[in-house]
Order: C-alpha cells, then sequence, then structure tokens
C-alpha cells in the first residue's frame, strides 16, 4: 500500500517534489483568507497536489489542517490511489450510488471540517480557452450551494495559481527528462525520413514512430489533447490560425515543408517541440522563409529573462520581422504558459486587461517555465514554420528544455 510516509527520499531523487509542503503552503493562504476548505476541482489544481495522471473528472479537499482527501470516478480510484503520495484513504471514488455521487460525497466531505456547517469554501471558477480546464460548472455549484446552506462559496484558484507560479527543482527536472524524451523522438523521424526515407509516409505515420521512440524512452503519454504529436505538411503547415495540427491521412510530397510538433510526459512534466523541414528539392524563396524563422525564434529567446514581458518580447520580434521585410508571415505572440498536466496556457496571474487571459505586462521571474511558442505562417505559398520549446527563465536569460538543434533542413 502507497502511504504518505513513503516519499522518495529528496536526497537521492532528482525528481522529487515535497507535496506534503506543497499542500502545507496552500493551508496557510487558505487560512490568511479565513478559508476553512478548499474545493479544488482544475486538472492543473489536482496535477500539483496529488502527483497522478487523473483523466476523469476529480477533485481535492484540503482543510486548514492534515491532509487532503482526493476524489476521483470510483473506476479508476485504485490506480490513483496506489500511484499517488497519498494513502489510500486519501484517495476516494464516486458514483451513481446512494450517498456516493459528486454532490453528496463532496458536501458530507466538505461537513466534516465545517463547525455547525458554517464557514467558507474556496472553489475554482471562470473562464479558459483550455478544454479539460476543470473549473466548477454551474450545475456542480448550484447543487453544493443547496447541500451546504450555511457555507459561503468563493473563488480562490489564485491560491494554486500563485503557489505554482515559481518551479521547483523537481519540477524542473521532470521537464528536463521530458525534453530529452522528445528529442529522442525527433532523432527517430530525422532518421527515419532522411534519405528520401519520407517518400510514401503519411503524417500520422510520422506521428506513429516518433511515438514509439518517445514511449521506449519511458514517455507515459503523447499529452496534447490537440491531437496528441502534431505533424503537418505542405499547406497545413501555412494556415495562418492553425497553431494546431492533429495528424492527418495526408501523405508527405517533395518540394513542401514538413513540420514536427512532438509531446512526451514524464511524472506530469511535459515535453513540447518542434522541428521543422523542406522536403527536397526546396526553392531558394523556401530557404527565405526558413532562415527569416530561424533568425526571428533566436532573437526571441535571447531576449527571455527577468523583467521581460509578453508584450516586451512581441514588439521586438515584431520590430525585427519589419526591419527585414517579412512581418506579414509572423503570428504575434512568441509563448504559452506550461506546468504540471493541466496547466497549459495561461502565463502568470489572471491580472491583465482581459479576465482569465494572459497579462501582456505579466514581469518574468527567474524560476518560471513557458513554452517559447512561435508560428510563421504564409498561406499563399503553403508554407509555415512552428517553435515550441519549454524554457526555464534564469537569473540571466533562459534555459531551453530540447537541445534538438534549431535549425529547418533540406532532407
Amino acid at each position: 500500500m502507497n502511504t504518505v510516509l513513503n516519499q522518495t527520499n529528496k536526497t537521492t531523487d532528482p525528481y522529487f517534489i515535497d507535496f506534503p509542503k506543497r499542500i502545507k503552503s496552500i493551508q496557510e493562504m487558505m487560512q490568511g483568507q479565513g478559508i476553512d476548505v478548499y474545493l479544488g476541482s482544475r486538472l492543473r489544481t489536482i496535477s500539483w497536489t496529488v502527483d497522478v495522471f487523473c483523466p476523469w473528472r476529480s477533485y481535492i479537499i484540503i482543510p486548514q489542517k492534515g491532509l487532503p482527501t482526493a476524489f476521483t470516478f470510483l473506476i479508476d480510484a485504485d490506480r490513483i490511489g496506489h500511484d499517488s503520495w497519498l494513502d489510500e484513504e486519501h484517495v476516494l471514488g464516486y458514483g451513481p450510488v446512494g450517498g456516493q455521487d459528486q454532490v453528496s460525497i463532496l458536501s458530507n466531505k466538505i461537513l466534516e471540517y465545517l463547525d455547525k456547517g458554517k464557514g467558507k469554501v474556496g472553489i475554482e471558477s471562470g473562464m479558459s480557452n483550455y478544454l479539460p480546464e476543470g473549473n466548477l460548472t454551474h450545475y456542480e455549484y448550484d447543487k453544493l450551494a443547496e447541500a451546504l446552506p450555511d457555507v459561503e462559496l468563493v473563488n480562490a484558484h489564485d491560491i494554486v495559481d500563485k503557489l505554482s507560479m515559481i518551479k521547483d527543482k523537481g519540477t524542473m527536472n521532470r521537464f528536463r527528462e521530458a525534453s530529452r524524451i522528445v528529442d529522442i523522438g525527433h532523432q527517430a523521424v530525422y532518421e527515419a525520413i532522411k534519405g528520401g526515407g519520407w517518400k510514401g509516409m503519411t503524417e500520422t505515420e510520422i506521428a506513429g514512430l516518433s511515438a514509439y521512440a518517445m514511449r521506449k524512452a519511458g514517455s507515459e503519454f503523447e499529452w496534447s489533447f490537440t491531437g496528441g504529436n502534431e505533424i503537418a505538411s505542405g499547406y497545413r503547415t501555412g494556415l495562418a490560425q492553425g497553431a494546431c495540427t492533429p495528424a492527418s491521412r495526408k501523405k508527405l510530397k517533395a518540394g513542401e515543408p514538413l513540420m514536427v510538433d512532438l509531446h512526451a510526459m514524464f511524472k506530469l512534466g511535459l515535453g513540447d517541440h518542434t522541428h521543422n523541414y523542406l522536403l527536397s528539392p526546396a526553392t531558394e524563396r523556401q530557404k527565405w522563409h526558413a532562415q527569416n524563422f530561424v533568425d526571428l525564434v533566436k532573437l526571441v529567446l535571447k531576449a527571455y529573462g527577468p523583467g521581460a514581458t509578453p508584450s516586451s518580447l512581441a514588439d521586438k520580434m515584431l520590430e525585427f520581422a519589419e526591419d527585414h521585410d517579412f512581418i506579414e508571415f509572423v503570428v504575434p505572440g512568441c509563448e504559452h504558459g506550461i506546468g504540471m498536466m493541466g496547466d497549459e496556457w495561461r502565463i502568470g496571474m489572471n491580472d491583465g486587461p482581459f479576465e482569465y487571459w494572459t497579462n501582456p505586462d505579466h514581469v518574468y521571474q527567474a524560476g518560471e517555465m513557458v513554452i517559447c511558442a512561435m508560428q510563421y505562417a504564409c498561406p499563399e505559398e503553403n508554407i509555415g514554420f512552428r517553435y515550441e520549446n519549454p524554457i526555464i527563465i534564469t537569473d540571466r536569460g533562459c534555459e531551453p528544455l530540447s537541445k534538438f538543434p534549431l535549425r529547418i533542413e533540406e532532407i
């Protein structure tokens, strides 16, 4: 049986994360805000606190003191209880059984921590462009309010968002390993397509052979909900509003670009890197586009560091593109947020001009992580490129985690 007492020794495990300490930090912030119980429902919160992949609708209840209890669909509760740092008494299942449905089991557990059924419960609500975000639904809110008539439900997602912004050493190392695995996937693709090996291949085949290589290297999941490994060729690379390209059955063709965007997961740390090719024969115009993009990515990577903001980075890239006469091909923006599984979009806190979107003036600090994500698109010429790579903001700049060479080569 897994227990809270058998966490891996932090002196020997490079991927160690002190999850009991994370819970205590949440509890300290709860006490500061007068919150008696925290009800987490977002996937990012579950990953950050439970340390296990929870694909079903899941929740975590955190009292002001003591251990939290996680709840997931009963068909997966034993597996999650075994895999988590929590003992199996603190990972429970819900289902369509009397008194065991979500509302009943959550409200009953919450009441255990309240004096005479009264108090303040922090919930997670809001808006997202990320499909599996996990905010409390309108139905869940209404039913919980009905079951807890003397309880004040307050939005408190900022607690986890603040605490998870700066990454600890174990989290960083998990992302480093996930990126190492992604590089193995890229090498497998290169070995398969070089020397004309790409002839007759489809995008789905590229996605599959890279996935196999990464799985052999230890990847647990091609985590992107946009289609796993995103492979695009020809016109599909040049879609101006096409930053997500699940692999299609399209065959690779001579004279076209090929975009290989791979994803891996290691202990909920996420690898995400895109490498681009030109399938021979390439024209001088295609090579011009390719050089523009490589130069732009290098510029942005050098600009990252403490004190930089999303808007300052965008200004630099657009100014460079305008000076070199290719601004019409640059998609504004150069990043998206990243954290453990489920924390895959917004950068920083919800404190910008548009609620629940990235604040363009968020000031980066050492220890934050983002995906440097850039897109170049020329739909009229059926060509485009993408760059994605997790980076750690350091005191002096940034550390790109994927080490696969930054270049676009004719193959």
